[in-house]
């Protein structure tokens, strides 16, 4: 296998207000943009071309990747004028891929931190003849996903909508957004109208006799969906729970890259991320976060499994948990932001006027 699509057209907008400014695989994780670590981890599987399937900000991937030949890569890429879905969007590059109609080609989201193991799944691909693999893993509550049954061979029965009783929860395997796809049968996907490949591909090669085999890994899996998902996966990316060549430093409780500044007595802990051209004042507490370059945080500033946007400032004495501060906003001092909190790009917030408890 050289040869890979990577889907990275989605508007993000559950990352609101990370993704406004920047497509959701460019937003950074533990240093870099999420997207590198993708790249990285299929270069390091042997693959040498993968066709981006982009959209929404689509002129943004391009002129950071270019050609792809830093990462020992052949980067393409190709823009859907109207978002084509996961289907439409493999059916729209097809056409880019030199694979012949046999040859596998790896298939992922955008969107997935895993430490999926590529090579194992392309084995898994040759090994059992098969026209679609696809990675599964297991979930402790399978209600909020879509159900993958196999037969004790691995093999997929059905794809099933998310459990709505007990009854309907027949297996914790679930579809984990990495697929090995036989070339030709990306030609038999319908052209130029959005297709979902996990509602109508899937199914209605299942109902097709096409054999679609499933392969379980548990190792790490998150999905980056959510902005507290989205922070987590970069703590652990710096405390080495997720694996990636491409993490830009050691692994260890923090991450501060190249020309941050951090105050002596500033205590980062948890995979603390802090990004070029920041600055931590001195007194300042943070654990689990990701600091984006430029951003400022002020002496004495709490805050924990946070995401602090580019250029944005957080006042001093302000306490911030589970909250996302977005591009150029600027929280006053002694102010209280707690879990769910998102502020937009540039907003500004007076000192004290949001709180918890009182303001002595």
């Amino acid at each position: 296998m050289t040869e890979a699509i990577l889907l990275v057209g989605g508007k993000g907008t559950r990352l609101r207000p990370l993704t406004v400014h920047t497509p959701k695989p460019m937003v950074r994780a533990a240093g870099v943009p999420f997207l590198t670590h993708q790249l990285a981890r299929a270069r390091a599987a042997g693959v040498d071309h993968i066709v981006l399937a982009t959209s929404y900000l689509a002129e943004v991937f391009e002129p950071h990747f270019g050609d792809g030949s830093s990462l020992g890569l052949h980067l393409e890429y190709v823009t859907e004028e109207e978002p084509l879905g996961t289907g439409g969007a493999i059916r729209n590059v097809a056409s880019r891929l030199h694979s012949g109609p046999d040859d596998p080609v790896l298939i992922f989201n955008g969107d997935i931190l895993t430490g999926l193991d590529i090579r194992a799944l392309v084995e898994t691909h040759r090994t059992t003849g098969a026209d679609v693999s696809l990675h599964l893993t297991k979930v402790t509550d399978p209600r909020a996903y879509g159900l993958v049954p196999t037969d004790e061979t691995g093999r997929v029965l059905a794809f099933l909508e998310k459990p709505q009783t007990p009854e309907e929860i027949v297996t914790d395997q679930i579809n984990a957004g990495a697929y090995v796809f036989r070339r030709s049968l990306m030609d038999t996907i319908p052209a130029g109208r959005p297709v979902s490949v996990e509602r109508e591909t899937f199914p209605d090669l299942l109902s097709a006799g096409a054999h679609l085999q499933g392969m379980v890994d548990s190792t790490y899996w998150l999905d980056l969906g959510t902005p507290a998902a989205f922070v987590r996966g970069s703590a652990d990316l710096v405390l080495g729970r997720a694996p990636s060549p491409a993490i830009p430093g050691r692994c260890g409780d923090r991450l501060i890259l190249p020309t941050a500044r951090v105050a002596p007595d500033a205590k980062l802990t948890g995979g603390t991320v802090v990004g070029e051209g920041a600055y931590v004042a001195e007194g300042a507490r943070v654990s689990g976060t990701t600091i984006l370059p430029g951003a400022v945080i002020e002496p004495g500033a709490v805050i924990t499994d946070s995401l602090i946007g580019t250029h944005a400032r957080v006042g001093e004495r302000s306490i911030l948990t589970g909250t996302v501060i977005g591009d150029g906003a600027i929280i006053g001092a002694d102010n209280e932001l707690s879990d769910g909190a998102r502020v937009w790009c540039d907003a500004q917030i007076p000192a004290g006027a949001l709180r918890f408890s009182s303001d002595q």
